[in-house]
């Protein structure tokens, strides 16, 4: 029997083999567009983080209209929301620590996370002790000094880091043709 013919034998499925298991980890990267909308798009939840506009949007959840029995609360709105949304963000950061890395994602899971890690804490704190005042029927001016305390603390690092992020998730978007309309 040829030795030699047996050994190409063996080569053929040990190579077919690695072959196999390098198509399946390439296949377990995620696409261009799932990657960009997970660790870019789904931003879109912070967009008005450190606003008056995400104050407001709180503070609505516990509004009352006394001709509207429908509209009667339990108290507990504005700290249902704001919780619903921190979980959302939970997942979000879940999700973006599951994403492949390489050299083009790399730098963007990184701020990616980075900007949640930043707002979260304050989402579970000072947002939270805010949703709690509008709950509890806080006056207008409890409300907007707390606000506004949020801005003038949080704003500025917050946009420096999404906008870096957006830069970063732009140049992707132009790498890998995906079609996002940015305004």
């Amino acid at each position: 029997m040829n030795t030699l013919a047996t050994k190409s034998y063996l080569k053929l499925p040990i190579f077919s083999l690695l072959m196999l298991c390098v198509l399946l980890l390439n296949s377990c990267a995620e696409t261009p567009d799932k990657f960009f909308g997970v660790a870019v798009l789904n931003t879109n939840i912070v967009t008005d983080f450190a606003t008056p506009r995400l104050a407001k949007h709180i503070s609505d959840t516990t509004t009352e209209y006394p001709d509207i029995p429908s509209s009667k609360k339990n108290g507990d709105e504005a700290v249902s929301y704001l919780g619903n949304k921190i979980l959302y963000m939970e997942k979000v950061v879940k999700d973006i620590k599951g994403l492949t890395e390489n050299s083009s994602t790399k730098e963007i899971i990184k701020e990616s996370l980075d900007l949640y890690a930043y707002v979260l804490p304050v989402y579970k704190n000072e947002y939270m002790a805010y949703a709690k005042l509008c709950d509890a029927k806080g006056s207008k001016e409890e409300k907007e000094a707390m606000s506004r305390k949020i801005e003038d603390k949080y704003a500025e690092t917050f946009e420096t880091k999404y906008i870096s992020l957006m830069e970063k998730g732009k140049a992707y978007a132009d790498k890998h043709n995906l079609n996002v309309k940015w305004d």
